[in-house]
Parts: structure tokens; C-alpha cells; sequence
């Protein structure tokens, strides 16, 4: 086992296979983003999302994904370029990841890859003697999520942040703020459809918890880029408003269950509902 992985596992406690499974994800993540940083993608793209905030402002819940925005629109970006690269700094920690881009069916702005490794491989290389490896199916894989926007909205602002292991590097991410905004923009506008994005709803209630303001042109413009409101500057009242009546729409019941696999203490989720998310939206205040 590598001597950094041996670190890194040292910060987790696990008492279950879901909890090694997220281990093996989170620990893996650190290595993609360490690998894009030396392959100089954080020259043209910026972090952003659930794991940035995990990574970088200590939220307690797990994520799947990692999400990047490039600063200014390149419809040329091409992921292929740096998947390489990536992959011999994955192979370097002794990891066992095979990465894919997605082939477009359609015109999209997002490009889309994914890394995959077998579980019961990966739990017996972690967790040498791990008996609990041999309960789960030979073919199961972990699965990671890579999608980058290439046409990303206006007016993000960003910032420089380090991490020591699983070597040191450097990442360019979204100014909290603006991560605020992405998250704020997923609650009014994400199409749940029939499951309900938990997630999106327990991320809020971090940045309100952090006193976290949010970058209003920023928000304007995912707004009208996405169509999802179509005056291109509401104002702070109308976006309470937004949210409030958007909370009067949600299935709570659904969104806890959504979000209760990535949550350490599910329990801090039962008070939920539309009275309580527009009571703290009432704190909302942007830069």
C-alpha cells in the first residue's frame, strides 16, 4: 500500500462496507485532483460542487462527484487531452482505475468521464484482511464521476487552495460565494422529477450554518443561462421568494431519503420541512 494512502486512511473511521466504500471514493478523488493539478487543468478549469465543498470547507456528508467549470467558454476543450496523464498518476499510488470519457449522444456544454475500479479488489487492497470484502459480488464496481462545464455562467470568482497529501498540490476553486450560488441555482432549478434531491437541500443548510454569502451576479446569470428565470437581475427579495415557494413543492420524506446514505447522524435530518427552510432562508444575504 502506498505510504500517502496509508495517511490518508488514518483521518476516516469505518465501521461498515458503505463506510470503506466512500473511504476508497474520497481517498481516490484526492488523487484525480492531485493528477489534473500536475497535468496544469486548473489553468483553464476551476473545483466546484458537493466535494469541493467537502475537500475544502469541511462538509460532513459524502459526494459522489467531482465537478469543474472552465473559467471562460472553450467549446473546444477537449477532457481527452489530460485523461493520460491522469491515469499514470492514478496507476503511481498503485490504484487499479480505468477511466472512460462519455461519447456525446447530443450537443451538450458538459463533458463527461468516468473512472471505474472493482470493489472487492480495491476493499482487499485498502483494508488488508478485511473479511467484509468477501461479502460483496466479484463484479461490483466503484464508480467516480468527472463533468466539466464548457460554457460556464458569468461572473464566478475564484481562489487558490493547497493540500498536502496524497502529495502537495494546487487546485483552482470556486470562492465560496460563488459555490453558494451553484448550490442556491440547484435548489430552484434542478429537475428532481421523482427523486428528490436531498443533497442539494443539506448543502444549504451548511452555507446558511457558515454564515455563507452568496455571489448574486453570479446566480443572475445561472438563472437566465439556464432559462430558469427569465429576468436576468431579480433582486434579493425575489429570490427569497423563489426559494420559499419552492420549499412549499418539496416531498421531505423523499429528500431525506436521499440524503441519509451520505450523512454520518440521520437524525439532524427530522427537521425538516418548509417551515424550517424558510425560516433560515430568511438569513440569507449575498456579497
Amino acid at each position: 500500500m502506498n505510504e500517502s494512502i496509508v495517511e490518508m486512511l488514518k483521518n476516516y473511521t469505518v465501521n461498515t462496507n458503505l463506510d470503506r466504500k466512500n473511504t476508497i471514493k474520497e481517498i481516490v478523488q484526492e488523487i484525480v485532483l492531485c493528477g489534473l493539478s500536475r497535468a496544469g487543468f486548473f489553468k483553464e478549469a476551476a473545483f466546484y460542487g458537493g466535494t469541493a465543498l467537502r475537500i475544502f470547507y469541511g462538509l460532513d456528508r459524502f459526494s459522489e462527484d467531482l465537478d469543474f467549470s472552465l473559467m471562460e467558454r472553450n467549446p473546444r476543450f477537449k477532457l481527452s487531452n489530460y485523461i493520460p496523464v491522469l491515469e499514470k498518476e492514478i496507476q503511481s499510488f498503485g490504484i487499479n482505475f480505468k477511466i472512460t470519457e462519455k461519447e456525446k449522444n447530443k450537443e451538450s456544454n458538459i463533458r463527461s468521464a468516468f473512472l471505474k475500479g472493482n470493489t472487492r479488489e480495491h476493499l482487499l487492497d485498502f483494508y488488508s484482511g478485511s473479511a467484509e470484502a468477501n461479502t460483496v459480488s466479484g463484479s461490483e464496481m466503484i464508480r467516480i464521476k468527472l463533468e466539466i462545464d464548457i460554457d460556464p455562467p458569468d461572473f464566478a470568482t475564484f481562489e487558490r487552495k493547497y493540500r498536502l497529501l496524497p502529495a502537495p498540490y494546487e487546485v483552482n476553486l470556486y470562492a465560496l460565494p460563488s459555490l453558494f450560488s451553484g448550490k442556491i441555482h440547484s435548489v430552484l432549478c434542478r429537475k428532481w422529477q421523482q427523486r428528490v434531491k436531498g443533497r442539494d437541500l443539506y448543502d444549504y443548510v451548511f452555507y446558511l450554518s457558515k454564515k455563507a454569502s452568496y455571489n448574486h451576479d453570479h446566480l443572475c446569470a445561472r438563472l437566465y443561462d439556464s432559462g430558469c428565470y427569465e429576468e436576468k437581475y431579480p433582486d434579493l427579495a425575489v429570490i427569497k421568494q423563489l426559494l420559499n415557494d419552492r420549499f412549499d413543492q418539496i416531498d421531505y420524506l423523499a429528500a431525506r431519503k436521499d440524503v441519509e446514505p451520505f450523512v454520518k447522524d440521520p437524525t439532524v435530518l427530522n427537521i425538516w420541512n418548509a417551515d424550517f427552510f424558510k425560516s433560515i432562508t430568511e438569513s440569507l444575504t449575498h456579497e
